[in-house]
């Protein structure tokens, strides 16, 4: 996962990915047989731990990044739309496709997972009682029965994802980001290690798709004639920066 270019991650490919998807249901049924004790250990922990994940998790919300991202492509768009200089004009739209992409690389893996747990309807840790690990009420639309997959999860390894494609060199903070928003839904009984996973993989898969739709389009990718995807220069942008520069260092 780590070379971003490709147009899967882990090495999946459209020949392989049956192999794939049985090594995520090993997996998950492996996670599955210490789902409980593993929620238990990760839970039973001192206060000051559980309020510092507290604090943690509320930035696996998606809120902050669709809000803002949505909001800076609908202005950059109609700005583009309105103006009339070329090189302003292509800028603008080099910005909303990122902006876009922000936003849908994100929004559309998080709209996945609230679907699926909705869908799935299986009972959170701290209803343990009332169904076990494997308690399920199908469309119940209640909060304690939308455990799987994780929608924090999901977010996070979406946002993480996104943060790699558009810069590479940031992509290892994203990824501590997204493990301690992991950890924090774990530690703080709202979901178990199953659900995790579940949202990580959806949330990897996910910005990987948005990603490869882009770059079928050109908008602010591209794929090489090798086969690997790599961000579009933003020429317009560059123009727009560069006559600045010069004068900024006279």
């Amino acid at each position: 996962m780590i070379d971003l270019s490709k147009p899967y991650p882990f090495g999946l490919s459209r020949r392989n990915w049956p192999l794939f998807a049985w090594g995520f249901a090993a997996i998950l049924f492996g996670l599955l047989l210490v789902d409980h004790p593993l929620s238990l250990l990760a839970s039973n922990q001192t206060q000051q731990v559980t309020q510092f994940f507290a604090e943690i998790t509320r930035w696996g919300e998606s809120d902050w990044i669709l809000y803002p991202s949505l909001a800076l492509l609908v202005l950059s768009a109609l700005v583009a739309w309105a103006i009339p200089k070329r090189i302003p004009k292509l800028a603008l739209i080099e910005m909303s496709q990122m902006y876009g992409f922000i936003f849908l690389g994100v929004g559309i893996p998080g709209l996945a997972a609230n679907l699926l747990k909705r869908i799935i309807g299986r009972t959170r840790p701290d209803f343990f009682a009332n169904g076990g690990t494997l308690g399920f009420h199908t469309l119940a639309n209640n909060y304690h029965y939308e455990s799987f997959p994780s929608g924090h999860a999901t977010t996070a390894f979406a946002a993480a994802m996104v943060l790699g494609f558009l810069s590479p060199r940031w992509f290892a903070v994203g990824l501590i980001y997204a493990v301690a928003i992991c950890l924090s839904r774990v530690e703080l009984g709202v979901h178990y290690p199953t659900d995790v996973f579940g949202g990580i993989v959806l949330g990897v898969l996910g910005a990987y798709a948005v990603r490869d739709a882009f770059a079928k389009r050109r908008w602010g990718f591209e794929r090489l004639p090798s086969g690997d995807i790599v961000r579009r220069d933003a020429v317009a942008v560059q123009r727009l920066i560069r006559p600045r520069q010069r004068k900024l260092a006279v």
